[in-house]
């Protein structure tokens, strides 16, 4: 009788291998909560870098419009942004393939956002081109960035936040 009872009190006490069902399904439970909270602000910080690389890739543009006047003065400011980008393995620069912007945004998508250059204008009686917008528009509005950027021969970067090209808001 007294091992019996030895062998009920060993038993008794040893721990089981591994976690229980109910330990698994508080962990579960912690992580999807974790991760309910993280995603909404992942999204905001995404759409916010997206956004940030569109001003910056603006200023990048700028830049080189203000090279490429300098070096085909008769042109003035290029029309086409591919004109500012080109292969550098091509052959040397040209007024059409002038390399002065990486490849990826000459090709105008770069970052979630689409890059054009429009509203040209030339000198009177001149094919020398002395305006330009530059608008960067979100490939998906809302998911890729929420506003719209402009910017101008002068530097000026507006916003629109509805994500279009209807730039009224001054970029700080």
């Amino acid at each position: 009788m007294n091992r019996t009872s030895s062998d009920r009190r060993t038993r008794r006490f040893r721990q089981p291998n591994g976690f229980t069902l109910m330990e698994l399904l508080i962990v579960m439970a912690i992580i999807t909560v974790l991760m309910l909270l993280a995603i909404p602000n992942g999204m905001k910080l995404y759409k916010h870098v997206q956004e940030l690389s569109a001003k910056k890739s603006l200023q990048t543009i700028q830049q080189a419009q203000s090279m490429y006047a300098g070096d085909y003065p008769n042109i003035g400011f290029a029309c086409n942004i591919l004109y500012l980008g080109g292969d550098p393995a091509a052959g040397p620069p040209s007024a059409t393939s002038a390399q002065m912007i990486p490849q990826e945004l000459a090709n105008g998508v770069k970052s979630g956002y689409k890059f054009t250059i429009g509203q040209c204008t030339k000198a009177t009686g001149s094919e020398r081109v002395t305006s330009y917008t530059v608008t960067a528009v979100p490939e998906t509005v809302g998911r890729s960035g929420d506003f719209g950027f402009c910017l101008d021969q002068y530097g000026t970067i507006k916003s629109d936040p509805a994500g279009g090209t209807n730039c009224t808001q001054l970029v700080q």
